[in-house]
Protein backbone atom coordinates (compact mmCIF):
# COMPACT_ATOMS: atom_id res chain seq x y z
CA UNK A 1 0.00 0.00 0.00
CA UNK A 2 3.10 2.32 0.96
CA UNK A 3 4.50 1.42 -2.63
CA UNK A 4 1.28 2.46 -4.48
CA UNK A 5 1.10 5.51 -2.50
CA UNK A 6 4.58 6.77 -3.38
CA UNK A 7 3.66 5.55 -7.32
CA UNK A 8 0.71 7.86 -7.22
CA UNK A 9 2.33 10.63 -5.66
CA UNK A 10 5.46 10.27 -8.45
CA UNK A 11 3.02 10.30 -11.00
CA UNK A 12 0.85 13.25 -9.42
CA UNK A 13 4.56 15.56 -9.43
CA UNK A 14 5.16 13.86 -13.52
CA UNK A 15 1.64 15.37 -14.55
CA UNK A 16 2.05 18.69 -12.63
CA UNK A 17 5.27 19.66 -14.42
CA UNK A 18 4.33 18.76 -17.69
CA UNK A 19 0.99 20.91 -16.83
CA UNK A 20 3.01 23.76 -15.75
CA UNK A 21 5.09 23.80 -19.19
CA UNK A 22 1.63 24.19 -20.56
CA UNK A 23 1.07 27.64 -19.01
CA UNK A 24 1.16 30.87 -20.66
CA UNK A 25 2.85 33.05 -18.29
CA UNK A 26 2.12 37.12 -18.46
CA UNK A 27 4.79 39.18 -18.95
CA UNK A 28 6.37 41.45 -16.60
CA UNK A 29 4.70 44.77 -17.50
CA UNK A 30 1.50 42.74 -17.48
CA UNK A 31 1.97 41.71 -13.57
CA UNK A 32 3.22 45.25 -12.86
CA UNK A 33 0.14 46.81 -14.13
CA UNK A 34 -2.59 44.21 -12.17
CA UNK A 35 -0.45 44.34 -9.36
CA UNK A 36 -0.83 48.18 -9.19
CA UNK A 37 -4.42 48.14 -10.08
CA UNK A 38 -4.97 45.17 -7.13
CA UNK A 39 -3.38 47.73 -4.78
CA UNK A 40 -5.19 50.94 -5.94
CA UNK A 41 -8.40 49.58 -5.53
CA UNK A 42 -7.57 47.90 -2.43
CA UNK A 43 -6.66 51.17 -1.19
CA UNK A 44 -9.67 52.59 -2.64
CA UNK A 45 -12.29 50.34 -0.79
CA UNK A 46 -10.45 51.06 2.12
CA UNK A 47 -10.87 54.60 2.27
CA UNK A 48 -14.57 54.06 1.50
CA UNK A 49 -14.44 51.85 5.14
CA UNK A 50 -12.54 54.65 7.12
CA UNK A 51 -15.18 57.19 5.54
CA UNK A 52 -17.99 54.84 6.91
CA UNK A 53 -16.41 54.20 10.13
CA UNK A 54 -15.71 57.68 10.89
CA UNK A 55 -19.38 59.09 10.57
CA UNK A 56 -20.82 56.18 11.52
CA UNK A 57 -18.29 56.71 15.17
CA UNK A 58 -19.29 60.40 15.12
CA UNK A 59 -22.95 60.22 14.35
CA UNK A 60 -22.77 57.25 17.29
CA UNK A 61 -21.10 60.05 19.46
CA UNK A 62 -23.08 63.02 18.87
CA UNK A 63 -26.88 60.48 19.59
CA UNK A 64 -25.06 59.50 23.14
CA UNK A 65 -23.76 62.79 23.68
CA UNK A 66 -27.52 64.26 22.37
CA UNK A 67 -29.24 62.10 25.07
CA UNK A 68 -26.53 61.90 27.93
CA UNK A 69 -24.76 59.03 27.53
Amino acid sequence: MAEEKKKDRGLWFREMKSELKKVVWPEKKTVIKNTGIVIGCSAAIGACIWVFDYVAASGLNLLLSAFGG
